[in-house]
């Protein structure tokens, strides 16, 4: 089987390649966060981008900045709500009654008492 295949015995992503072959990498920067946790965070960016305010940590997911003395508070979650608080943030209590009555005189009509 003489002839063949250049790339023989080769395979995608088979090892390093070097500069000249895959091109020269951009300019970059590396730039520190941190979190409240005081965990630390280098991620790397090109030199022309725009260097976000705030990072999300890669341990905690909390919000770094780039002050490690004074960094962002967590933010505050809101809790669940159920169905009946979210009725309550929309009704006072002498709407509900009044609805609660009419419902109440609907259903005594249907079942005829």
């Amino acid at each position: 089987m003489a002839g063949g295949n250049a790339i023989r015995g080769t395979r995608v992503g088979a090892g390093p390649m070097g500069e000249s072959e895959r091109g020269e990498s951009a300019p970059r920067r590396k730039v520190a966060y941190w979190c409240a946790n005081g965990h630390e965070s280098r991620p790397f960016f090109a030199i022309e981008a725009d260097i976000p305010e705030f990072w999300d940590c890669p341990r905690c997911g909390l919000p770094a900045g780039q002050d490690q003395v004074n960094p962002p508070s967590a933010p505050r979650n809101e809790p669940y709500k159920t169905h009946l608080a979210y009725v309550k943030e929309r009704r006072s209590d002498a709407d509900g009654e009044a609805i609660l009555q009419e419902a109440l005189k609907k259903l005594r009509e249907h079942r005829g008492v």
